[in-house]
């Protein structure tokens, strides 16, 4: 029977059962996918171009705080699981049922919870991870070969730690369960919460708040020769630097905004704000995660793009797209696919240790270079000037003409060049060649088939090697390779961030409408208009989702410093990431106002 009633009273607040239930499985399924990264030592030793000890010390403390962000949010669903049900217990227990008994049932509530919510978000967490792997995989042409998306490594430490840690709020939910008396769990929604004020101790933390929070950020501007010092000292001091802030700071702007009458008193502006307040207290820790979550979020996105701009200086850094030395069928059909803006051909005839150009051709169509000017300014961005080659100077040896020239020539190193008449050049005995540069429309659409020619007349033509390695395509091939890995890290690590920020918020938010439901039908009933009280609404959650957004910016700019010594300019750009990613949050932002109108306005 007692079964039966539980089942009841679960069907009776279902929507808070599912808002709960979604909120764990997103929760599991974003801790997957970051397992399913950090615990890939083949992804990381083989993909990914960099110091395997340092990637796997920074994915250590990456573990370390997912493992504390993850734990506070299941803290606090653990602690919705039996506020919803504290009141039924009350009741079977009036009824007559023992508390071993219902001890029992709020053991195997949570833990089935907990254990169901783990395994479907695993199981979304697959298909999520596949499904995100291909997309970056192919939109951004990257090459990613040895990540995979089902690691059983990360199966099972997802698995070990939810389950352990719902055993534990088993548990806890038996203890303060039977250790509560009855008529405390009957009357739990009209038990007053006391609010501690104390100004001075307010004020302690306001300053030591900010005091930390400098230290993580000037700490992270250091050089990365001390990885092992900046990663653990940054964790901390902008952790608890950013409880201390919104526990001290943002509390002591309410006060004083409460305090000033020419607002408080305008509107209902009293109200949201005494509601600001009173929530401050019990989301301060919720407050915190959330803005190291945008933190996370917004800085791998930031930092996936930057990389993916890598890529486009190394096209901007040689002038011409290809070259061209060979008439095999091979070649012939493989150009053809290209979108040829501009070919410049220039015959020359190899005789001994000399090739002689027709002078000419050049006169006719220079050579170009790019020349690079790099500055010292905020985005230590190099400028590219097209230069053209003076044609006098690419016969003459040590110019930097002749230099250049030599490596855009089969065998023009190893041996001399030679600019000679018309007249002269067709007189002249030797093997007839030609060679051709050509610039495409969009590089990186045709970089595969370039790819394939160049490939290909190195197979034909030993001494094509050292065009080869001096190419756009070598150059640009490389720079794939080296920034594939973070950028697909990058990328992934945003969106799984960006979910869980977005799912954490939410159900803070929604896990505590049921109660806030009863404040607004009072306010509705003595005669305040649905206007103010869904502008009320829109601003206290706007504020609850502002406050972590400004400390989570202000973490991501100072954060950038950390990969100045693998990226040219790690605030270039940086606009588009944030405008991106402030769009999808104030998606999500309207999205829990909605939900939360519907919840508590009473339809007229």
């Amino acid at each position: 029977m007692i079964w039966k009633l539980s089942v009841t009273g679960i069907k009776n607040r279902l929507k808070d059962y599912l808002v709960l239930f979604s909120g764990l499985i997103v929760a599991s399924m974003i801790f997957y996918m970051f397992l399913s990264i950090a615990t890939n030592p083949v992804f990381i030793s083989k993909d990914v171009y960099g110091r395997t000890a340092y990637l796997t010390y920074i994915f250590t403390f990456g573990i370390i705080l997912l493992v504390i962000i993850t734990s506070v949010y299941l803290i606090y669903a653990n602690s919705f699981l039996l506020s919803m049900r504290k009141h039924d217990y009350g009741m079977y227990m009036m009824l007559g049922a023992k508390s071993t008994r219902i001890g029992l049932l709020i053991f195997s509530e949570t833990l089935l919870t907990g254990f169901l919510a783990v395994l479907l978000g695993i199981i979304l967490g697959l298909g999520l991870t596949t499904i995100v792997t291909k997309v970056l995989v192919g939109k951004l042409g990257l090459e990613i070969t040895h990540y995979k998306a089902i690691l059983p490594s990360a199966i099972i430490g997802t698995l070990l730690f939810f389950v352990i840690i719902f055993l534990l709020g088993a548990l806890s939910n038996v203890h303060k369960l039977t250790h509560t008396p009855v008529i405390d769990l009957l009357h739990e929604d009209q038990t007053p919460i006391n609010l501690n004020h104390h100004p001075v101790l307010r004020g302690i933390e306001a300053i030591c708040g900010v005091l930390l929070l400098a230290v993580g950020y000037y700490v992270m501007t250091l050089s990365t020769r001390y990885i092992y010092f900046l990663i653990p000292t940054a964790l901390v001091t902008i952790i608890v630097g950013s409880f201390f802030v919104f526990n001290g700071v943002f509390t002591a702007i309410i006060n004083y905004l409460l305090n000033k009458k020419s607002f408080s008193y305008r509107g209902i502006n009293e109200f949201t704000l005494g509601q600001l307040k009173f929530r401050l207290q019990s989301y301060t820790k919720i407050l915190t995660m959330i803005s190291i979550l945008f933190a996370l979020a917004l800085g791998a996105i930031t930092v996936g793009l930057n990389f993916g701009s890598m890529k486009d200086e190394t096209q901007k850094s040689i002038y011409y797209d290809a070259t061209i030395v060979s008439h095999t069928p091979a070649v012939k059909k493989a150009e053809a696919k290209l979108t040829i803006t501009n070919k410049q051909t220039y015959h020359y005839k190899e005789k001994g240790m000399h090739l002689y150009f027709n002078r000419a051709e050049f006169e006719k169509q220079p050579l170009k270079e790019i020349e690079i000017y790099f500055h010292d300014n905020q985005d230590n961005l190099p400028t590219y000037k097209v230069k053209t080659l003076v044609t006098a100077e690419l016969d003459r040896p040590e110019t930097a003409a002749n230099s250049i020239f030599s490596q855009m020539v089969p065998n023009g190193i190893p041996k001399k060049i030679k600019l000679v008449s018309p007249k002269r050049w067709s007189t002249l005995s030797g093997q007839k060649k030609f060679v051709s540069y050509i610039k495409v429309k969009d590089f990186a659409h045709d970089f595969p088939v370039i790819k394939q020619i160049q490939k290909q007349q190195l197979r034909e033509n030993r001494n094509y090697q050292d065009i080869y390695l001096s190419s756009k395509s070598y150059n640009y091939n490389n720079m794939i390779g080296f920034t594939s890995a973070f950028e697909f890290m990058g990328f992934f690590l945003g969106i799984a961030f960006l979910t869980m920020l977005a799912s954490t918020l939410m159900f803070k938010v929604l896990s505590g409408a049921a109660s806030d439901k009863v404040r607004y039908q009072m306010l509705h009933e003595i005669g305040v208009r649905q206007r103010l009280l869904r502008s009320s609404i829109r601003k206290e959650i706007g504020t609850l989702f502002t406050m972590p957004a400004i400390l989570g910016i202000i973490d991501v700019l100072c954060g950038l410093q950390l990969f100045k010594t693998l990226l040219i300019s790690p605030y270039h750009n940086i606009w588009i990431p944030f405008t991106i990613f402030i769009v999808l949050y104030l998606g999500y932002y309207l999205l829990t106002v909605t939900l939360y109108q519907k919840i508590v306005l009473t339809t007229e």
